[in-house]
């Protein structure tokens, strides 16, 4: 079986460390919200398929901001898995584990990581002989403490996590710190309100303070 996620996205994202989680209403907001995170330090984005501009949204940033690794979230249909690819996504990611989804992408040859909270959920992927896992909601269902216990019976295996949801400024150092942590998402970032308010500084200094930690942690 081919693999879902190749490494070379794995250590793309590992070098990235910080993925910043957006949401887009309206277009007219793509730019200004990513030049911010861009000048901020960020590299790497999970665009979220929820609203009816997403896919133009990932058309604009991979013909605009080339150097940004683009993911796109939320791909819980097997028809948005050749959608993100078209679009210009490089990888996607799921909150939960669809077998169809994962056949999609391999269908297609699109990196893929399906979202993980069971011991069952992580036997599944490894079925797909994936080992690069998005860990949601994290902090809801025990943060880094639960994900540590988890894994402990498939550590020796080498999976690498990508948690989201409830990560923010105060908790994300711990998280990185952790050597089965790949990279983290952050949606603290660059918050659906913090976009459609146009508060870009806002966001420009949440993407610093975040590089930042990831410096300190990861020297």
């Amino acid at each position: 079986m081919k693999e879902l996620c190749p490494q070379s996205i794995i250590d793309t994202l590992h070098t990235s460390g910080v993925v910043a989680v957006v949401v887009f209403d309206d277009l007219k907001t793509v730019r200004p919200t990513m030049q911010a995170l861009s000048n901020g330090g960020i590299t790497a984005i999970e665009l979220a398929l929820r609203t009816p501009v997403s896919l133009d949204a990932i058309r604009i940033v991979a013909k605009e901001f080339p150097h940004i690794l683009i993911g796109a979230g939320t791909v819980i249909r097997p028809e948005q898995v050749k959608q993100a690819q078209e679009a210009g996504a490089h990888f996607a990611v799921a909150p939960g584990l669809n077998r169809k989804v994962m056949d999609e992408a391999l269908k297609q040859n699109f990196p893929f990581a399906p979202g993980i909270t069971t011991a069952s959920d992580i036997e599944t992927a490894l079925e797909y002989e994936c080992t690069f896992l998005k860990f949601f909601p994290a902090e809801k269902i025990g943060g880094l403490a639960y994900l540590n216990a988890t894994n402990g019976p498939y550590k020796y295996l080498g999976i690498t996590y990508l948690p989201l949801g409830g990560l923010t400024s105060e908790n994300a150092k711990s998280y990185l710190a952790s050597d089965i942590i790949n990279c983290i998402g952050g949606s603290w970032i660059a918050r659906s309100d913090l976009i459609n308010t146009g508060a870009f500084d806002v966001i420009e200094k949440n993407a610093r303070e975040a590089m930042n930690t990831l410096k300190e942690v990861r020297k």
